[in-house]
């Protein structure tokens, strides 16, 4: 059994996106200790992940951090990884007539964030992508610098930073008591053993709030949501390398190349308790035949399909900074489906944050600010029922 060591700045929880990302840009300036409660890294969600860098995909603070996040993930630190992070791919966002004013209002957040968008015709819309149904496709706007993300790659490379700069990172070590005295917080670990720091990040993903009960918080009402994918072959004949990831402007279904196939999803948002998550028949059923009205793609068969969990907080903005009703207590939770594309930045904030310091510069200047993704929100509007 291990005693209680007291030689770590901070304590992360979780080891997925988030995690480690944080990780990885604190690592350099503090003693940082990961604990896993998985016997593997990024087990629920961030190895669940539709792997799409989309900075138009999600809510502004959200576009944000993505924005932010680009200049890591083009141009990663020597040795992060072996493949490149991200490779070119494009969106295209496809609309019925009656929903070409969501796309107007799609192009005024593009021209907001300063996100590169074309605005298409429904011909223009079918030349990037032949089998989209003339009936039904009457508009759409183009993200064309979206990319896929290789999230092996990425999760491994900040894994494999925060190592090297001497991270102790656990797995199959979960937290099952958190106490607080004049020291910091002492994390007990199942199985015996504790380890001990002044700061506590939080980054349990759909575990979140569980673990801030065990630290005796009230949850912030952090709502993990199911979304499931599944693989089909490709329509025969077709050469689908170049297609753009297809998504329905009000987020019905998607769909994107995935290594000579198409990854398919009805974009669900099914709320559940934290858990392993796993599809349902009927909503893969039924997400075929709502991308069938609008693409001509045969589905002979269900090569693979999984769910993951996208932890959401109520007003589906991120949850970045210290408890006002803890000390030492940092949240980095509620990352919704964006958490792989908004990482990098949104590590580095976590870690400025956490450190006692400012936003870092570039983040702020895109308009972010720290009241805007703090805990606290939540904690005074409890406070005023």
């Amino acid at each position: 059994m291990r005693g209680v060591m007291r030689d770590f700045d901070i304590i992360i929880i979780g080891s997925g996106i988030a995690g480690a990302s944080a990780a990885a840009m604190l690592s350099a300036r503090a003693r940082v200790a990961v604990v896993e409660r998985e016997n593997a890294h990024g087990y629920h969600t961030t190895g669940r992940s539709a792997a799409l860098y989309s900075p138009l995909y999600g809510p502004a603070p959200f576009r944000i951090l993505s924005v932010a996040s680009h200049e890591f993930l083009t141009t990663p630190p020597a040795g992060f990884t072996e493949n490149p992070v991200l490779t070119p791919r494009g969106v295209l966002n496809i609309a019925i007539q009656a929903q070409l004013p969501l796309l107007d209002e799609l192009a005024e957040g593009a021209r907001a964030a300063g996100i590169p968008h074309r605005q298409l015709s429904g011909e223009e819309a079918r030349a990037l992508c032949p089998v989209l149904r003339p009936e039904h496709v009457a508009g759409a706007l183009a993200e064309p610098d979206a990319m896929d993300i290789d999230v092996e790659s990425l999760h491994q490379g900040y894994l494999r930073l925060a190592r090297r700069n001497g991270a102790d990172i656990r797995l199959e070590a979960a937290v099952i008591g958190l106490d607080h005295g004049a020291a910091g917080w002492t994390a007990s670990l199942a199985g015996g053993g504790a380890i001990s720091a002044p700061v506590i990040i939080n980054a349990a993903g759909a575990w979140a709030d569980v673990v801030a009960g065990l630290a005796g918080l009230a949850p912030l009402g952090l709502t993990p949501l199911k979304r499931t994918a599944f693989i089909i072959e490709a329509p025969p004949g077709a050469e689908i390398a170049a297609w753009p990831s297809v998504i329905d402007i009000e987020e019905s279904f998607y769909f994107k190349p995935e290594a000579g196939r198409l990854l398919v999803s009805p974009a669900d948002e099914t709320p559940a308790e934290p858990h392993d998550a796993w599809p349902e028949d009927l909503t893969v059923a039924e997400c075929v035949e709502r991308m069938q009205e609008a693409a001509d793609i045969p589905v002979r068969r269900i090569i693979r399909s999984w769910a993951g969990l996208r932890t959401f907080a109520p007003d589906r903005a991120p949850v970045i900074g210290f408890d006002p009703a803890a000390p030492g207590f940092f949240w980095l939770a509620g990352q919704g489906g964006y958490g792989v594309q908004s990482s990098a930045a949104a590590a580095r904030v976590a870690a400025a944050l956490s450190l006692g310091e400012a936003l870092p510069a570039d983040v702020a200047a895109l308009g972010l600010t720290a009241a805007q993704i703090s805990p606290a929100r939540f904690r005074e509007a409890a406070s005023q029922l």
